[in-house]
């Protein structure tokens, strides 16, 4: 047996592990109750706070903070509350004619106790939402948000203290030390968001206890747009969520598949959304984000100088600014695929496109890749769609849009692979984060019993009869 007991967090853990079974057993209207108080915090109380939060931390409009911290929270939380008690029931299913005499069902238990480990970039929604579910299911939960958006860490651990008692939900702040050390402890399951290399030290962490995990990473999410497609409103959608939070988003587009035949007109009406959007000096737009700190600053300059060192084309070549943690908008064309921005998660407000001629090209090139957490097609021809998606593998697909796909709540978000682990959002949440166990009960003889030792021959033609006719 390993001894916690020299683990910082073990005294926390413990006192969840003992108040789990009394969590578990709570009642819908219970756990309703609880998420009506998230909501109310989320909603009314925090709400300023959160966009103060948001603003000091990435700069973020308040539209942005609203639409995403605020309104895909209290979207979640309402989507569960409509649907809890229907998953509370159990499940029947059917029993084939050897088990005649049975009957079969299953229910969602909780996992127990969780860990919860959001990221910097959605610092808000992507702590509660994932809460949201864990409380629908029945769990205790430590949550341990990003430190890097240090501001958001602080009203999470206010919104979560002014309504959970810490052996139910508490918040643990800190840095990757603190990570560390939970990550020692025998978590029932784990849902991480973040980058593809600590997902990697997160699941090795998790496998030592046997762990479930839920692993929501990233990659590099393509798009394809076909000669087909509505190109000014590709161009608007496009330049849109890929400097929504300043381009700091996994489902953001990372690179663009143009048609050769309609590069030029894409790119001038990308421009011209670009304006449209953030007039011609961005660093004065009110709706325009920073990037979160100098380390993301610089990482994305040193992507733009190996751009250069690779005679790349800029057909848009924003300004950039240091103190001010600044990266204009960038569009970036002739890059070969030895550079940074094609090898690499861009996470930033800088685009690069690549052209094709026949489709068959771009099916070939995302084969050769990992598989991406998005990938988006712009078309018409419903039979390019059908064709792309039958020949391309990926966690999530947008079609004529965008990121429009993770505010469904009714479909699975998730990667596959190194684009992540796992299910999330809604009904596929609370699934996550519960165990569907499966009960079968017994309430007449039933032909089984024909089947009992010991094995005459008349039994051995029985299981001959079984095996082929049932």
């Amino acid at each position: 047996m390993i001894n916690y007991t020299d683990n910082k967090h073990f005294s926390l853990f413990n006192k969840q592990e003992k108040h789990q079974h009394i969590v578990a057993n709570t009642s819908y209207r219970e756990r309703i109750s609880k998420l009506n108080a998230l909501q109310r915090a989320v909603e009314v109380t925090y709400r300023e706070k959160i966009q103060d939060a948001l603003h000091k931390d990435l700069k973020r409009p308040i539209v942005e903070s609203d639409l995403v911290a605020v309104y895909l929270v209290v979207k979640e939380i309402k989507h569960v509350k409509a649907h809890l008690r229907q998953w509370f029931k159990k499940q029947p299913v059917d029993s084939q004619f050897t088990l005649l005499g049975t009957t079969s069902w299953y229910i969602y238990e909780p996992k127990g106790v969780c860990l919860i480990i959001s990221p910097w970039n959605y610092p808000i929604n992507l702590a509660l939402s994932p809460l949201v579910a864990a409380i629908a299911a029945g769990n205790t939960v430590i949550l341990k948000p990003s430190e890097i958006a240090s501001h958001c860490s602080k009203v999470i651990a206010e919104i979560i203290n002014s309504v959970f008692t810490e052996n139910e939900v508490a918040v643990i702040e800190g840095g990757v030390e603190t990570a560390q050390e939970l990550l020692k402890l025998p978590f029932n399951h784990i849902f991480f968001t973040g980058s593809i290399e600590v997902g990697k030290i997160v699941m090795s962490a998790a496998a030592k206890h046997l762990t479930s995990v839920t692993l929501e990473l990233g990659g590099k999410s393509p798009v394809i747009i076909d000669v087909s497609a509505n190109l000014k409103l590709t161009a608007k959608a496009i330049a849109w969520i890929k400097h929504f939070n300043n381009g700091q988003t996994c489902i953001a587009p990372d690179y663009v598949f143009v048609h050769e035949s309609i590069k030029n007109e894409f790119i001038r009406l990308y421009k011209m959304a670009l304006l449209e959007f953030y007039t011609e000096d961005a660093s004065k737009s009110s709706t325009y984000g920073r990037l979160i700190n100098e380390k993301q600053y610089n990482r994305l300059i040193g992507y733009l100088e190996d751009a250069r060192t690779h005679n790349a084309h800029f057909e848009v070549e924003g300004p950039t600014n240091a103190s001010d943690l600044f990266i204009g908008p960038t569009v970036i064309t002739n890059l070969p695929e030895e550079s940074l921005l094609l090898q690499e998660e861009i996470f930033g407000p800088i685009l690069p496109i690549k052209t094709y001629n026949e489709i068959d090209e771009v099916i070939e090139y995302l084969k050769s890749k990992p598989k991406p957490l998005a990938l988006y097609i712009y078309a018409k021809r419903r039979r390019i769609i059908n064709y792309i998606i039958k020949h391309t593998k990926a966690g999530t697909t947008g079609i004529n849009n965008n990121g429009l796909q993770f505010s469904n709540h009714n479909l699975p978000f998730g990667g596959s692979n190194t684009s992540g682990i796992g299910k999330a959002h809604g009904f596929y949440s609370f699934q996550e984060f519960s165990n569907q166990r499966g009960i079968l009960k017994r309430y007449a003889i039933g032909p089984i019993r024909l089947l009992y030792p010991p094995y005459t021959n008349f039994k051995a033609l029985l299981a001959r009869i079984v095996v082929k006719w049932l």
